[in-house]
């Protein structure tokens, strides 16, 4: 690239610039090139799991079909689809709402929570082994700043102020 030293972007434009090619790279690399003992059909099934899972720990709100499909931005038959899959799979269960006994609401199944901790496990020992050359204080400040950008995005979406795309 023009304006850049061998070692990367100089300038904070140059740096600003360079991010958005940098997430596109990061997409079209799988975290299945590491060693991952996840399937890529279950590496799907954890995007619903996820959301069951933080927002049952964050005793937000019960988790519904809907709600699957809105946090995912799909219609809801694609959110309805992904859920009968992870519950044919045996990850998550239908269960009557505590709230309201006219609903159904999602729950992960022992064996849904054992899928999240061995993909979670993965994520962590992926993020080690990529990151295992760089300083520890580089690889905490990144770890820091990722969480820091993702609730920083989680708060636009929750105001109605993330752009699509």
């Amino acid at each position: 690239m023009v304006g850049m030293s061998d070692s990367g972007p100089e300038t904070a434009d140059e740096l600003l610039n360079a991010v958005g090619p940098a997430f596109s790279k990061l997409r079209r690399t799988s975290l299945l090139e590491v060693e991952n003992p996840i399937s890529a059909k279950d590496l799907s099934r954890t995007l619903v799991l996820n959301i069951v899972l933080e927002h049952t720990r964050a005793a937000e709100a019960e988790v519904t079909v809907g709600m699957v499909a809105e946090v995912l931005g799909v219609d809801p038959s694609v959110g309805s689809r992904m859920v009968s899959d992870n519950i044919k799979a045996g990850y998550l269960r239908r269960a009557a709402s505590q709230r309201d006994g006219r609903r159904t609401v999602l729950e992960l199944t022992p064996e849904g929570t054992e899928l999240m901790e061995r993909f979670r496990r993965h994520q962590r020992e992926a993020f080690e082994y990529i990151t295992a050359d760089w300083p520890e204080r580089d690889r905490l400040e990144f770890a820091r700043l990722m969480l820091r950008y993702v609730d920083s995005l989680a708060s636009l979406r929750e105001r109605g102020l993330a752009k699509d795309g």
